[in-house]
């Protein structure tokens, strides 16, 4: 391992971080930069404390710890250990610590001075993900005003070094060239009207029988395209699958070599593009697509998009295969498609959903995200969109700043939806209910696939194997978080119930009669499977919908009563008193309705209308329909006829709508 590009910039890094307490790496993917440098760190005269090692995935995290180890010849949890959500091994003798961005800024938020820690790094800071730009922004600001001794070193793949150091305020850039490995790129294109899954299985093939060496890395948008290529090229080789959904156990197979010494086949998400090498890969076969979330400002939904990848992405794939020694990328498209592709990802604080940014920096202290120094500042208009949010759930006053629920939880790592569900479902004596639900979903697959989300808890609670049981670990331990009241678990509606408390405006009640159309409290229109058992129910919570503002589809719900919603959201119930001019017998019709947002509860005759608003009725009425509709006397008439003769312009039909209100 001494061998490694990053072993001849490692003294200049040194050096520079015992000059000063930052600095920015640049070392292109291979250079060995995840493994090493946090090692290093160690030894210095300035470190007493933990190494920070910042991962943007849990997979990287895990695995970049186990290489660690294994390199020191312990086993993690010792000298080197690791934090996610879903897994960790950490000890009282860890000095290296590798986690993710999100578990960092819960623990700096918890520690502002980050006490017994001498350096943190961000390892790929060029995937610019939020919790990596407000994990630095906020240990920028612990820096200067707690702690002038901790070392920041963000490290970066691409040479955007710069940037990050004039956000350190002028800190070196230290750069390693890498190793560079004859790489060949092969665009084989393919048909557009074919599914993605059957063009990638057969340039599996073509690439599996023209190079005679090496296992191969196949990047597939997601779950399922992986799951049916699988099917497809089933017994050519030693197949395995690499996504965020497997248990650790599949996900070390995937990327370990093979026992048996066969040919691997790992069929990959953009999970396996960065932090981690993969033994043994010389040959990358790129569908060009990806799924990643995208932000509906005007939906107000987090999507998955499937999309073309990005350059930066293509090149990331395609140097998988040159690692460790000459490689070979076949592309699902043609090289002059290259160009059409845009060059970078951009920034998840430009597009995202601010919600939780915004409540963790009124949890730092500032109310306004722009106070802090990031290399993008967020968006004003997703700022303000995500205060109004904020302001609903409670969790921000008037004046944006945070209230003692905001602050329950933002304490809770989870987005502030899921998080005040669980506070509210605590109160309710259904925490478990609601911890269950909020795993449900962040975890995709577990349980199974139900639209249904009651069946999906029904089924997962049976389930089997080691990523079933961490998901229920993960469960128990959220339950542990929030305070409890009594309550009788809910029944069959608790899951509704916990649903309901998250996505209120999602609240949707069918308004067909095949269950196809809903509509919701927030106003937009969902559709639903009209076979799917749920489309038999009046009223459903609506936990995560896909595709457009005006009928996106419905991914998870599970059933709620209208009394049950009605428990929930009574004072937000308005009822609503109209009245309307009939032309036809020039009356008036007086209506009196219930609403609990955009959707009617109930509706009826109005038997004591306004006399204000039956004469407001009456007068738009003469207004719209004409002076005609009045029941004139014949006298009235004869007055306004000689009126006209004599030019008396009052009389007048123009002039007398225009003074309705008057007479």
């Amino acid at each position: 391992m001494n061998n490694l590009p990053i072993h001849d910039v490692l003294p200049d890094l040194l050096a520079a971080l015992r000059a000063g307490s930052n600095a920015v790496l640049v070392a292109p993917p291979g250079a060995g930069k995840t493994t090493a440098v946090a090692p290093a760190l160690l030894g210095e005269p300035w470190c007493s404390g933990q190494v920070l090692l910042l991962s943007p995935r849990r997979l990287a995290a895990r695995a970049a710890a186990e290489r660690i180890a294994e390199m020191m010849g312990e086993q993690p949890g010792g000298t080197v250990g690791y934090a996610t959500r879903m897994d960790s091994k950490v000890s009282a003798k860890t000095r290296l610590l590798v986690l993710t961005e999100g578990i960092f800024v819960r623990r700096i938020q918890d520690d502002p001075e980050l006490s017994g820690v001498s350096a943190v790094l961000f390892d790929e800071v060029h995937e610019r993900s939020l919790d990596s730009d407000f994990g630095l922004a906020l240990a920028l600001d612990a820096q200067g005003a707690l702690r002038p001794d901790l070392r920041i070193v963000p490290m970066s793949a691409t040479l955007d070094g710069a940037r990050f150091a004039n956000l350190l305020d002028g800190a070196p850039v230290i750069e390693s060239e890498g190793r560079i490995q004859p790489l060949a790129l092969r665009h084989i294109g393919r048909a557009a009207k074919k599914k993605i899954e059957d063009e990638m299985a057969a340039a599996i093939r073509q690439a599996l029988s023209e190079e005679a060496e090496g296992d191969l890395l196949a990047f597939l948008p997601g779950v399922r395209e992986i799951e049916r290529t699988a099917e497809r090229i089933e017994g050519i080789a030693e197949v395995h699958m690499l996504h965020g959904s497997l248990d650790p156990g599949a996900q070390r197979a995937a990327i370990r070599p093979s026992r048996s010494g066969a040919r691997k086949v790992i069929l990959a998400t953009s999970i396996a593009e960065t932090s981690l090498t993969i033994d043994g890969v010389r040959i990358v076969v790129d569908s060009g697509l990806a799924r990643r979330p995208r932000y509906d400002r005007a939906a107000g939904v987090t999507r998955l998009v499937t999309e073309r990848a990005s350059q930066a992405s293509a090149t990331q794939r395609a140097g998988r295969a040159a690692r460790q020694r000459p490689g070979v990328a076949y592309r699902l498209w043609e090289a002059a498609a290259s160009a059409g592709m845009v060059p970078f990802d951009p920034p998840e604080i430009l597009e995202s959903d601010l919600s939780s940014l915004l409540l963790d920096c009124a949890l730092w202290g500032v109310s306004d995200p722009g106070a802090l120094r990031w290399l993008d500042p967020p968006p004003a208009a997703a700022v303000e969109e995500a205060r109004r949010r904020l302001t609903v759930l409670e969790a921000l006053d008037a004046d944006g700043r945070i209230t003692a629920h905001g602050k329950a939880l933002a304490t809770l790592p989870l987005s502030p939806r899921i998080a005040h569900m669980l506070v509210r479902a605590g109160e309710m004596g259904l925490a478990e209910v609601a911890a269950e639900v909020a795993v449900l979903l962040g975890e995709r697959g577990v349980g199974g696939q139900d639209t249904d989300l009651t069946l999906r808890r029904q089924r997962w609670r049976r389930e089997s194997g080691k990523r079933a049981d961490a998901a229920r670990g993960l469960a128990r331990r959220w339950a542990k978080l929030v305070k409890r009241g009594p309550g009788d678990g809910g029944g069959d509606r608790a899951v509704g119930l916990c649903l309901a408390l998250a996505f209120p405006d999602r609240v949707a009640k069918r308004r067909s009669a095949d269950g196809a159309d809903w509509a919701s409290v927030g106003g937009r229109g969902f559709r639903l499977d009209p076979l799917s058992p749920l489309a038999r129910e009046d009223w459903l919570a609506v936990g995560e919908v896909q595709g457009s503002a005006a009928g996106a589809r419905i991914l998870s719900a599970a059933p709620i009563g209208e009394n049950e919603v009605i428990a929930l959201f009574g004072s937000r119930i308005a009822e609503q008193r109209t009245v309307k001019f009939r032309p036809a017998n020039g009356g008036i019709e007086a209506l009196r309705e219930r609403r609990l947002g955009a959707v009617r509860l109930s509706s009826g005759s109005d038997d004591r209308p306004d006399p204000d608003a039956v004469v407001a009725a009456l007068i738009e009425g003469v207004r719209q329909g004409g002076i005609d509709l009045l029941p004139w006397s014949e006298a009235a008439q004869s007055l306004r006829m000689r009126g006209g003769f004599a030019g008396i312009d009052a009389l007048s039909d123009v002039a007398l709508i225009a003074t309705l209100d008057d007479w």
